[in-house]
């Protein structure tokens, strides 16, 4: 008996994108906030332990509706055969680096190369609109994330404990700010 591999390809998003959203699970499991030492290896920050519970940052398909029209951004969504897997929102940000919005896969799909593979994409679109580097921001509590942008080559540029006071002023979650720069400024 032959195994059959599903294909994996990525595309601009289409008319189906909310149905995708409507019908993914991207929560993930909270096990502990991290205090964030720039320069310092992942593995090695410090973890406040915390009683696990699940997270979702209920994602909103109508928040980049523009992104798919618009000449600086644009929506792409992964697809494992004929099932979108996970997305990622990328744009123009002011500051002329790309920024990704949003980088999401659904938890059945993870661990299976696809996050990584839809940031080479945004690797290529960055250097296709030559900018010299991408940044992003994930939180404290998101350890699996931090784990994979130091590993696809992302340094942390800064950390605001401030960003989330006013949803919840109690909140231990904290804003980490990372960058990837391009060594040739953008240009392949």
């Amino acid at each position: 008996m032959t195994m059959v591999t599903p294909t994996l390809n990525i595309r601009v998003a289409d008319e189906c994108f909310e149905d995708y959203i409507l019908n993914s699970e991207f929560t993930f499991t909270v096990t502990g906030f991290a205090q964030v030492q720039i320069g310092t290896p992942v593995a090695q920050w410090r973890i406040e332990a915390v009683e696990p519970y699940l997270k979702n940052y209920n994602i909103d398909s109508d928040e980049f509706c523009n992104y798919r029209d618009g000449g600086d951004g644009t929506v792409l969504v992964a697809w494992l055969d004929e099932d979108p897997v996970g997305h990622i929102v990328i744009s123009k940000h002011w500051n002329g680096f790309a920024h990704i919005d949003e980088l999401a896969v659904d938890t059945f799909a993870r661990r299976s190369g696809i996050a990584r593979k839809l940031l080479d994409v945004a690797q290529f679109w960055s250097r296709k609109h030559h900018l010299p580097g991408i940044m992003l921001e994930t939180q404290n509590n998101n350890l699996a994330a931090c784990r994979l942008y130091e590993s696809y080559g992302f340094v942390v540029g800064g950390v605001d404990y401030l960003r989330y006071r006013a949803i919840d002023p109690a909140t231990q979650e904290a804003a980490i700010f990372w960058y990837l720069m391009l060594d040739d400024g953008g240009i392949r």
